[in-house]
């Protein structure tokens, strides 16, 4: 099915995707949009916030909309791989080591609290959010498609934490942020009393098979060359700018491309525009940057580089 053909049924099925979601989150229009954002370009998320902010649920209320496999890890400083990917276990019966799954093998996998886990089980986790599969024993398995990486963190809780790594957090396709709900959003929250996740139902608003159709349509979806040059712009300006440590990667300039072109696909556009870029260049690229006085408190530390990345936006001229 061409881009065409398929795009305003995909437009009116993510709308009510966001309507559902948004029935469990209350008053989080722009989350809810980079959610879905982040599963058209079939990357990562990383919610980086307090507890109690409803990370979770929007996790589950998203696979509960998919009808997608739904699992949890909950990441402590005992975890080892093979709680993440699973192992082999000799099967007498049959003669021969047989491979368990772990919870890896799901279509939305959250990561609660994944740097308090080891170095060592947080890169368990870098094969299968680059390519959607994991080897093990010298065999290859495929996890769940589409496969996608909920991740959540405290930013101001150090003890007993392990910081992640550039490359663990260049493996995210964006990051962003719940926050307090407002005061009229939480009287609803009261009132509906939803303690637990799991009780959220519902019937699916969209299947697996469609979510993976959207996805390749966004890759096809088109970028005028001098919105592509101006995208590029904006990526070497981090890589000149001497506040960094280091600029973004390739591999964060062609998040940042995909990303444009699941915003542009979501709200029913067949190109690319600037803004598409300049919505998402923050979400998409402040976590894989760091300043040079990287200091003790990642609140300000992400407060500067977003602040950095929005004057690029003023500096930089576009082309439309």
């Amino acid at each position: 099915m061409g881009l065409e053909a398929g795009h305003a049924q995909a437009v009116e099925s993510l709308t009510r995707m966001k309507a559902r979601l948004g029935s469990v989150i209350r008053g989080k229009s722009e989350v809810l949009d980079r959610v879905l954002i982040c599963l058209l370009g079939g990357g990562h998320l990383l919610l980086e916030d307090l507890p109690g902010m409803g990370k979770t649920t929007l996790a589950y209320a998203l696979a509960k909309a998919l009808h997608g496999d739904f699992q949890r890890i909950q990441f402590t400083s005992d975890l080892l791989p093979a709680d993440v990917l699973g192992v082999s276990v000799y099967e007498e019966q049959q003669g021969r080591f047989v491979f368990k799954p772990g919870p890896v093998f799901a279509n939305i996998l959250l990561a609660d609290e994944i740097n308090r886990t080891t170095p060592k089980t947080q890169s368990a986790l870098l094969e299968v959010m680059d390519r959607g599969r994991l080897s093990m024993d010298g065999e290859t398995y495929e996890v769940g498609k589409p496969f996608m990486v909920f991740a959540t963190q405290n930013p101001v809780d150090f003890e007993g934490t392990f910081p992640l790594p550039d490359s663990q957090m260049d493996r995210f396709f964006m990051r962003t942020q719940m926050g307090y709900p407002a005061f009229a959003d939480e009287v609803d929250i009261l009132k509906v009393g939803l303690r637990h996740y799991d009780r959220i139902g519902g019937e699916a608003v969209a299947g697996l098979d469609e979510v993976r159709r959207w996805q390749a349509q966004v890759e096809e979806l088109y970028i005028e060359e001098s919105v592509l040059e101006y995208l590029l712009r904006l990526i070497r300006a981090t890589r000149e700018e001497e506040t960094f440590r280091s600029g973004i990667s390739p591999r964060g300039a062609l998040a940042l491309k995909v990303a444009a072109q699941a915003r542009a696909f979501y709200h029913g556009r067949t190109f690319v525009v600037p803004e598409d870029i300049d919505d998402l260049f923050a979400p998409v690229c402040a976590h894989r940057l760091a300043t040079r006085s990287h200091g003790s408190d990642p609140l300000e530390e992400r407060e500067r580089v977003e602040g950095i990345l929005a004057a690029m936006i003023e500096q930089i001229p576009s082309p439309l």
